[in-house]
């Protein structure tokens, strides 16, 4: 086990292994890359006993997206990261927004610290909620009858 050193931890989402039951587990790089996105995931004074862990992107939901909050994003994102995981160094934060999609990717690259191993991870973080067509409501409702027998 070249990295072993880097820990072993519970797959993100949890999953079950089918063929023995247990919870699976992840190791080495894959790990250290589940932890990145755990804590893009988790917003910030989300836990209650560690409420510094996770990041503040959910905070960016609503903003105009220009090159101020852009810029923002980026810096507080690698800052988070760096803070969070000790395992990796080196943070660098891109995005690029998808206009008609509606959809911002964050490149993440950063260097996992024992190996010296570049590494990547990109995130779609998406600004606008996917829209279901709304049904017709009638402009009148009527009662629904139920019969209750004793």
């Amino acid at each position: 086990m070249a990295g072993s050193f880097l820990g072993t931890g519970m797959k993100f989402p949890p999953q079950v292994d089918p063929a023995t039951g247990r919870i699976m587990t992840v190791s080495d790089a894959q790990s250290v890359k589940e932890s990145i996105y755990l804590i893009l995931m988790t917003q910030q004074s989300e836990r209650f006993l560690h409420p510094e862990f996770g990041s503040d992107l959910m905070n960016y939901t609503f903003l105009d997206m220009n090159r101020t909050a852009l810029s923002m994003m980026a810096r507080t994102l690698s800052d988070r990261l760096l803070a969070q995981e000790p395992r990796i160094g080196e943070v660098s934060v891109r995005t690029e927004q998808q206009e008609n999609k509606g959809i911002l990717l964050v490149s993440i690259d950063y260097t996992i610290r024992q190996t010296n191993t570049r590494e990547n991870l990109v995130f779609p973080f998406y600004l606008n909620a996917a829209e279901e067509p709304e049904e017709e409501e009638p402009e009148y409702y009527e009662p629904e009858i139920i019969e209750v027998q004793n």
